[in-house]
């Protein structure tokens, strides 16, 4: 059986696995084509707590100065505040250095252009294609710069939130939050947000040390230690986030994972009732998304997972919020980019406006139950995999722009490969859970069988 690759090179960036895969050479000649490909201008670098992110970060500066770029280096800050800094600086583009949900021997680079957003797949094929030629630009050592150290970015995130929205309106009582951050980025700006904006705050893994206490992804199943935290301290709500603090999923005020796809309906509730326009979500977000953009009449595009497709897609729509099924929650008057501080403020002002509970809201929609499960796959297994869906469920409505989704007169369900992981992710979503489980078993077994034929 072919060993699972332990480094993935893509349009979103590249991963790998530290002492494997993932080396200072291979860093350095990443940044070094990044820093060819922005024509050796400012760049704007930060990291999440990993272990790791210190050694990844010098190789990463190594490539850039030797490519004559100017480096801002913003420190420990979450992935959507290095989007932001790259904006507020003018800068020419932007590298993150995180593995967001992936397992903590795992790191990555991220790379961002200008307008403060992922590359899109055409400028991200450009600059693989610097890489893999080695074309770098090199600079002489008189040329180089020196590394610009700056403090301060997760305050300037925080001052943008507080422009936009401002902070919770005053109340009889203040809304109560435990908030898990999963030792990650989010450690350093969340607790600190959530009492700007004036809520009671009762953290936990809150130490940015890059030790995971809990699987990163934001999953319902990883947030045993919220739900039993937000039920002990009679909170109105939990927010846990993953490493890099761009995704979110919330706890309901009864201790239970209401899903991280309800964090995008429940932030898009909120922005309709103050500004109509489109939304735009990816193809595996809930149909309640759908529900909540009929209630106010407004359209709702759905596009291919990733960042970088929903961000086009909004821009072109001129959508007023967007985001990912996985808790990505993209509003523009804040932030162009899927962001996890922006989403706590919007659900927590939809709280506060609307004196209803979390649990009230989301049984304001009709309930839908979304099942995913992941399968370990070779790269090179997922198209067959992919053709066989095609081939047995022809006589449905297909959408194969990302994977394949199959519209069933009970539900849906969609299957691709993952462009961070060597896995295949299945998602099925039903009127009830018993419908659900019955699609994604059956199409479980299916793409497990042709993975193992």
């Amino acid at each position: 059986m072919r060993a699972i690759p332990t480094l993935k090179i893509s349009i979103s960036g590249v991963r790998g696995v530290i002492g494997e895969s993932l080396t200072p050479a291979l860093l350095t000649r990443f940044a070094q084509a990044f820093g060819t490909y922005v024509g050796s201008g400012t760049i704007v670098i930060g990291r999440d707590p990993r272990t790791s992110g210190e050694m990844v970060k010098q190789a990463v500066i190594a490539g850039l100065l030797s490519s004559g770029c100017r480096v801002i280096d913003i420190g420990m800050c979450p992935v959507p505040t290095i989007q932001l800094l790259v904006r507020h600086h003018h800068a020419h583009g932007g590298i993150a250095i995180t593995a967001s949900h992936n397992p903590a021997e795992w790191n990555a680079l991220k790379f961002i252009g200008a307008e403060g957003l992922f590359l899109s797949s055409g400028e991200a094929r450009e600059m693989l294609d610097i890489y893999h030629q080695g074309a770098y630009t090199k600079v002489a050592g008189a040329e180089m710069r020196e590394v610009e150290e700056i403090s301060g970015a997760t305050d300037l995130h925080i001052q943008k939130i507080l422009e936009v929205l401002g902070p919770l309106p005053q109340s009889a009582k203040s809304l109560r939050v435990v908030l898990d951050a999963c030792n990650g980025a989010g450690s350093l700006v969340g607790p600190k947000l959530l009492e700007a904006l004036g809520a009671e705050v009762i953290p936990i893994n809150v130490t940015p040390n890059g030790l995971f206490p809990r699987p990163a992804e934001p999953l319902a199943e990883n947030l045993g230690d919220l739900c039993i935290a937000v039920k002990e301290h009679r909170a109105n709500i939990g927010f846990a986030q993953d490493m890099d603090a761009d995704r979110l999923a919330i706890v309901s005020e009864q201790g239970t994972a209401i899903g991280e796809d309800y964090t995008l309906v429940l932030a898009t509730l909120y922005v309709l009732g103050k500004e109509l326009g489109p939304v735009v979500a990816n193809l595996s977000s809930t149909s309640v998304l759908r529900e909540v953009a009929s209630r106010f009449n407004c359209p709702l595009f759905l596009t291919r997972i990733g960042e970088v497709n929903v961000t086009e897609e909004m821009q072109k729509e001129n959508a007023v919020i967007g985001g990912e099924g996985n808790g990505g929650v993209i509003y523009p008057r804040i932030n162009f980019a899927r962001d996890s501080l922006a989403g706590m403020a919007l659900v927590l002002h939809l709280l506060a406006e609307t004196g209803q509970t979390i649990t009230e809201l989301v049984n304001s929609f009709p309930r839908f139950s979304l099942i995913k499960e992941k399968l370990v796959c070779p790269s090179h297994k997922i198209s067959v995999v992919l053709r066989m869906l095609r081939r047995e469920y022809s006589g449905y409505p297909l959408d194969v722009r990302d994977g394949v989704k199959v519209s069933l007169p009970n539900g849906w369900f969609l299957v691709r490969g993952s462009n961070t992981e060597p896995i295949i992710r299945v998602m099925a979503e039903a009127a009830n859970e018993t419908t659900a489980r019955e699609i994604i078993s059956g199409v479980y077994r299916q793409v497990q069988a042709c993975i193992n034929s």
